[in-house]
């Protein structure tokens, strides 16, 4: 899939969700067809070699791509999500955000060692909440996490906010 096809099927939402900010709705991506099978199936190509057992999805538009990327590639289906929201035990990571902190957590009997993990969400911004998912997978012992999402914000160097040698990959970038 081309990067123009990307940005021609994105929608750009001005004063969302608050005055002075841009929103990239990903939605857009998601309902054309031909975009979904396009990003599904260059994920795909990016990770098919890779070794992948488990994707992990941010919440919640995460779960989108995740879950249809983890059936492409024959691997498990990870949720991570906000206090609250599962059902069983948890592990969790708390984060710093620019005006206070959240939390994301994931089934404690999720992930083990031997996993190798892909954590992907739509859109790297300023990094903390899959940063802080990224963490939280190596606390589960496992020696290898890759880290992907659709669109990056190259302005707001959301990278910085992962440990040198982290694997982060983009498939656009604004």
């Amino acid at each position: 899939m081309n990067k123009e096809t990307l940005r021609k099927n994105l929608r750009e939402i001005q004063n969302f969700p608050k005055p002075g900010i841009l929103f990239y709705d990903v939605t857009t991506l998601f309902k054309n067809a031909e975009c979904l099978q396009g990003l599904i199936e260059e994920l795909y190509e990016m990770y098919k070699d890779k070794g992948i057992t488990k994707v992990v999805g941010i919440e919640s538009r995460g779960f989108i791509l995740g879950g249809a990327l983890a059936a492409r590639l024959g691997a498990g289906f990870i949720m991570a999500r906000k206090p609250g929201k599962l059902p069983a035990e948890v592990v969790e990571e708390t984060y710093e955000k620019e005006y206070g902190t959240d939390t994301i957590q994931i089934h404690k009997d999720a992930i083990s060692k031997d996993d190798v993990v892909l954590l992907h969400d739509d859109l790297l911004a300023t990094g903390g909440t899959m940063a802080a998912a990224y963490r939280l997978t190596k606390r589960f012992g496992v020696e290898k996490a890759y880290v992907n999402f659709v669109i990056e914000l190259k302005g707001l160097n959301g990278r910085k906010a992962f440990e040198e040698g982290t694997e982060v990959t983009t498939l656009l970038q604004l």
